[in-house]
């Protein structure tokens, strides 16, 4: 999607953290392609950035003014509620104008962090509250599993209206520019919802290959978690998140994609036609 270059301003760019993640990177070469200067947040770029050292925030909030706003690892994590209203408050006193923050649907955590946004007087501020991404399956998460043929998830996971991340950094890049998006809190989800079986089976479908779906109980599925080595805060936020986002709070789908692009969501399908193509999805 195009965004609109009308309100550039090359002096004042626009700040993108986690930009090298899945919406922020989209969300950078968006404003990018629309000539918009930008700045890279992450701790590679230059300035670097980073959540847990706030010595790197003046730099990079420096002359800035908007700012994609994506919490590395999950805002569900303790202390990122608290970490992210000190960034509102930095990026006020540093001049910022406005402020789109990537929430999570369902997440208690994500909301009290909207709900610290929006009475932040000094701020303008865009909320895009997303459900799973379609990219969970083709860019991390799932991906080595799928690739492998047999994928292990724990039992009672509701079915999730998964959202395209292309659509998340469609609607984020254009409020980032564009006042019409001012204070409008977006809930977005693809079109229907259906279970993560389903998905593998679609992927199995279009890759032309046996994708094996294994359905363990809960403390099961940690346990392996902690066998295969994944680090105990990890561990713990994959199980809050199955236990939390996807105990069927979030089934029904939002219409947020409709509301701010005047156009409806892309679906799963689209995706993994044009995903599997890529090779992305094949045995090694």
């Amino acid at each position: 999607m195009a965004i609109s270059s009308s309100t550039r301003d090359d002096a004042h760019p626009i700040l993108v953290l986690g930009a090298n993640g899945k919406t922020g990177g989209r969300v950078l070469q968006r404003l990018r392609a629309a000539g918009h200067a930008v700045r890279a947040g992450s701790r590679s770029a230059e300035p670097p950035f980073e959540w847990e050292d706030r010595a790197t925030w003046k730099a990079a909030l420096k002359g800035v003014r908007a700012v994609y706003v994506a919490y590395q690892p999950d805002l569900c994590v303790p202390g990122a509620v608290d970490t992210v209203i000190a960034f509102y408050d930095a990026a006020a006193k540093a001049g910022v104008e406005r402020i789109v923050l990537l929430s999570g649907r369902g997440e208690p955590e994500a909301h009290d962090a909207e709900r610290a946004l929006q009475a932040a007087t000094a701020l303008d501020w865009t909320i895009v509250r997303a459900s799973w991404f379609f990219q969970n399956f083709s860019e991390n998460y799932f991906l080595d599993e799928i690739v492998a043929g047999a994928i292990t998830l724990p039992e009672g996971l509701a079915a999730e209206p998964f959202i395209d991340a292309d659509d998340i950094a469609d609607i984020a890049a254009e409020a980032l520019v564009d006042s019409r998006h001012s204070r409008k809190l977006y809930e977005l989800t693809g079109p229907q919802a259906f279970t993560f079986p389903e998905a593998i089976a679609q992927i199995a479908r279009a890759t032309h290959r046996q994708i094996d779906c294994r359905i363990i109980p809960m403390d099961d599925y940690a346990g392996l978690l902690a066998e295969a080595g994944l680090p105990k805060d990890l561990c713990w936020l994959v199980v809050y998140l199955f236990t939390t986002v996807l105990d069927g709070r979030n089934t029904p789908v939002a219409h947020g994609v409709e509301q701010a692009l005047g156009r409806p969501p892309r679906t799963f399908a689209d995706y993994v036609a044009r995903t599997a193509p890529t090779g992305v999805w094949g045995a090694r």
